[in-house]
């Protein structure tokens, strides 16, 4: 899915939830709508995966309908969420009843981080040539984040992806 495709969806989901509807969008989808090229096979959105919430459980639905894959991540029991991340959501628009917003930019990098692929790392280095984040703070929540590893089973190898990450914005 490209730009336009993810808008038509949104646009699609807000005709038929509640009105005052919010989602907060992770993952290929949110960089998509924040102006990365890349394109993506889902909309990841935060939110319960075991036990989703009436609006989420309205949004998997329609998702079926449609013949998409949606997608509900509990970001917070993965990663630490870095200090002030509600305050650093990205509002992107009104889609009839659904408000859509982006997920904290460092906390997207971060997940990013911990898991490390190469698609991760080019999404990481897209949100910070277009100042989304910063590679000196993104460091600092990391190694802030490290002191947690194991509350939330952080990759082992966080800093040689950290180090990965600055290798490729040297070249």
């Amino acid at each position: 899915m490209d730009n336009a495709e993810i808008q038509a969806i949104l646009q699609n989901m807000g005709a038929r939830v509640p009105p005052a509807s919010q989602l907060v969008l992770v993952g290929g989808s949110a960089l998509i709508l924040l102006g990365s090229p890349r394109l993506t096979v889902d909309i990841d959105f935060i939110g319960d995966d075991l036990h989703p919430n009436a609006l989420h459980q309205l949004i998997i639905q329609i998702a079926k309908e449609l013949q998409i894959h949606v997608e509900p991540v509990p970001l917070e029991r993965f990663i630490p969420l870095p200090e002030g991340s509600e305050a650093r959501r990205i509002r992107i628009g009104q889609y009839g009843n659904l408000e859509i917003h982006v997920a904290d930019p460092y906390s997207i990098a971060l997940s990013k981080l911990d898991r490390g692929f190469e698609t991760d790392i080019d999404d990481i280095i897209f949100l910070i040539q277009r100042n989304f984040i910063s590679l000196p703070e993104l460091e600092r929540i990391t190694r802030a984040a490290i002191s947690q590893a194991r509350k939330f089973d952080l990759h082992p190898d966080i800093l040689v992806h950290l180090q990965d990450l600055k290798d490729q914005l040297k070249r």
